[in-house]
């Protein structure tokens, strides 16, 4: 069966709500707003403003996880001032999920690299999650989406590091690429599995730059913006994403598909079907 995938070419406020009602569910119990906090000095990333409608309609905690590498996100005392600076903690609850520790471990369904994915304990707080993803290109991954986020974006510190090294943190920066694109499908099945369908993505193709919101010193976007897309199958939305990328008639899409196609970023979506997250097989329903 082909999952639905909700798609406005208008970018507001307003439509990331009207997509996620067009979806027919409302979140239960206490809901993880997983957002991307942005690195300081980037400029790409979309601001809490930006997403004040859906945040205050679903009553959720906007949610992030520490980084594993040096910047302004690798402790929470560091992180939680840049989520002042950047304006989210004046708007919204704010909850760096691994602050505490030990970390809480998530056990992966056939995981051919991982058996368990570390991520911060608070996020057992949690009864359902909103995936609000910043579509664009990435460094390692080829791109970001929904699949990123929750891999990497709910990792915590530990658990990222063991994700890009496939399973010994050691080999961060030297692990095989296609076994780290594979392990991020698998950390993301965990989280799915987590929260037993009470999830909901939702992907902003805008600012899309080759680099990820995690850059202090990103490229400027290489397109003009597509629109957002919503839907309750994270593989469904990544793929329509790109989709929308390879069928653009705009010439810096060229530089978008470069990225992506170096880095084999489509290995991911591709893990993740074969995990049963979601499919690549979806109905693109335009608002």
């Amino acid at each position: 069966m082909k999952s639905k995938v909700y798609f406005t070419r208008i970018i507001s406020p307003e439509k990331v709500l009207e997509l996620y009602n067009r979806l027919g569910i409302e979140l239960p119990g206490k809901v993880a707003v997983k957002v991307h906090s942005g690195e300081k000095g980037n400029q790409n990333f979309l601001r809490p403003e930006f997403w004040k409608q859906i945040i205050d309609h679903t009553g959720g905690v906007v949610v992030e996880c520490n980084t594993a590498y040096e910047g302004m996100r690798n402790t929470t005392e560091k992180h939680m001032q840049l989520m002042k600076e950047h304006g989210w903690s004046d708007l919204y609850e704010v909850d760096i999920l691994d602050s505490k520790k030990p970390d809480m471990m998530l056990h992966i369904k056939n995981g051919k690299h991982l058996l368990k994915n570390h991520v911060g304990q608070n996020l057992m707080r949690y009864d359902s999650l909103l995936v609000l993803s910043h579509f664009k290109g990435h460094p390692m991954g080829g791109f970001g989406g929904a699949l990123k986020q929750l891999s990497i974006g709910i990792a915590s510190g530990r658990g990222k590091a063991l994700i890009h090294g496939v399973g010994n943190a050691d080999n961060f920066w030297t692990s095989d690429h296609n076994s780290f694109l594979e392990c991020m499908a698998e950390s993301a099945s965990s989280v799915v599995d987590f929260f037993k369908g009470n999830a909901v993505y939702i992907n902003v193709m805008k600012n899309m730059s080759v680099d990820c919101d995690c850059c202090s010193v990103a490229e400027d976007p290489c397109m003009n913006d597509i629109g957002i897309l919503a839907s309750l199958d994270p593989v469904a939305v990544d793929k329509a994403c790109l989709d929308l990328v390879y069928k653009s008639d705009d010439p810096g899409k060229y530089r978008m598909i470069e990225r992506i196609e170096s880095k084999n970023g489509v290995l991911t979506i591709e893990a993740a079907e074969k995990l049963g997250i979601g499919t690549t097989q979806y109905e693109l329903i335009e608002l």
